[in-house]
């Protein structure tokens, strides 16, 4: 069986694609509309709020009937809640980010829940297969959000040739060319994160959707090295603020209180000035907002020209 076929299974997908877990942005509405148009949708559980959260998973579940996934940041709150509450709702699959699910991975599998870490190295790739993980996403640095220092391409085959669990390709991805080269890397499948950004279903304020179909290939600024947790997104006020400071005699404590609640005043509120715009290198190939279905479908229609064959 075709290692996309494989991926199809476990995810119980059409196509072998997923939704990246964008935090304060992939919400019920985004990841059934990915869901429903062929993919893999992803709510983001990075608030915290277990309400919101069980709230979430039950609207997608009135929004569509086909699966999709929760994605948890392994350096949020309430983490032992979530992971309790994604066992109980039986969601079909869990992705993970900035750390190791380790100890989770038994509650979720005997709760019939997938396992998928996100991660950046092809140790951290083995040390998830080991834990029992169903599969890996090997996210390159030009994705948007929190990133690595490998890119994609370099990334993706050594992770390929280090598990025997399908692996996922992040990072750089927006369309049926991204896709047929992730494919050629051998990789199952794609996670697709920025371009979702311009779906119709996603709830962004305008502002944001504006700033991300203005960008070009230049578009983008990596912050936070020094702290140690480095994240993607477009060039603003705030980001070209932060990166002109970083590595003053600021301190570290003073860092991390100018980056707070940035990434709300960017989604919610729109603000040019305090918001941080998270984005991945490929925005400058985002050019229109359309539904995520036929973003899909794009998609999905030329890696199978590219590819010669159908998904």
């Amino acid at each position: 069986m075709k290692r996309t076929a494989i991926l199809c299974d476990l995810l119980g997908t059409r196509y072998p694609l997923m939704q990246g877990g964008m935090a304060h942005i992939s919400d019920a509405r985004l990841a059934a509309a990915v869901s429903n148009g062929g993919g893999l949708g992803i709510i983001s559980a990075a608030n915290g709020n277990l309400q919101q959260i069980a709230e979430q998973i039950d609207t997608a579940r009135t929004l569509t009937d086909k699966p999709f996934g929760v994605n948890i940041m392994l350096r949020g709150q309430n983490l032992d809640e979530i992971a309790k509450l994604v066992a109980e709702k039986q969601v079909a699959v869990v992705t993970t980010g900035a750390g190791s699910p380790a100890k989770y991975i038994p509650m979720w599998r005997e709760a019939g829940v997938k396992v998928i870490p996100v991660i950046s190295t092809a140790a951290m790739a083995q040390l998830m297969e080991k834990s029992g993980a169903d599969a890996v996403v090997a996210e390159g640095t030009e994705s948007g959000g929190h990133v690595g220092e490998m890119t994609t391409m370099a990334l993706v085959p050594q992770v390929c040739d280090a598990v025997d669990i399908p692996v996922i390709a992040a990072g750089g991805i927006a369309d049926g060319r991204g896709f047929a080269a992730s494919i050629m890397l051998g990789a199952a499948g794609v996670q697709i994160g920025t371009r979702f950004l311009a779906a119709t279903e996603c709830s962004i304020h305008s502002e944001y959707k504006t700033r991300l179909l203005k960008a070009s290939d230049t578009s983008t600024i990596v912050t936070g090295k020094r702290l140690g947790h480095p994240v993607r997104s477009l060039k603003s006020a705030f980001s070209r603020e932060y990166a002109k400071v970083e590595y003053t005699d600021i301190s570290d404590e003073a860092l991390e209180k100018m980056a707070m609640g940035t990434l709300y005043a960017a989604v919610v509120e729109g603000d040019p000035k305090r918001g941080c715009f998270l984005a991945g290198q490929i925005s400058g190939m985002v050019k229109k907002e359309q539904p995520a279905a036929d973003m899909i479908a794009e998609i999905m229609e030329l890696a199978e020209a590219l590819l010669g064959q159908q998904f």
